[in-house]
């Protein structure tokens, strides 16, 4: 199996700071159509990931170990207002 370039169509973030401000907002703003995906590459060694609403798309990539831990500390972040959305509901 051969691994293909990316062709980047939708904007990259370049900083993580920026990216997790951005998806949390992105959320805040539409909890019901955001969609945030998490893709591995691993003939890059690269991990992407984007998050959308249908309107907007912000993607980050990056080959650095650390921000596996960042990742983590967002899906977090993310899973924490999902919770506490689905409370208020209810």
């Amino acid at each position: 199996m051969t691994c293909v370039s990316l062709q980047h169509s939708m904007p990259f973030v370049s900083s993580w700071d920026e990216f997790a401000r951005t998806a949390e907002q992105l959320y805040l703003a539409n909890p019901y159509k955001t969609r945030f995906v998490v893709k591995y590459r691993h003939c890059d060694a690269k991990m992407i990931l984007k998050i959308t609403d249908d309107v907007a798309c912000i993607k980050y990539a990056t080959d650095q170990a650390q921000d596996v831990k960042r990742l983590e500390k967002l899906n977090n972040t993310l899973l924490r207002l999902m919770v506490s959305k689905a409370a208020d509901a209810k």
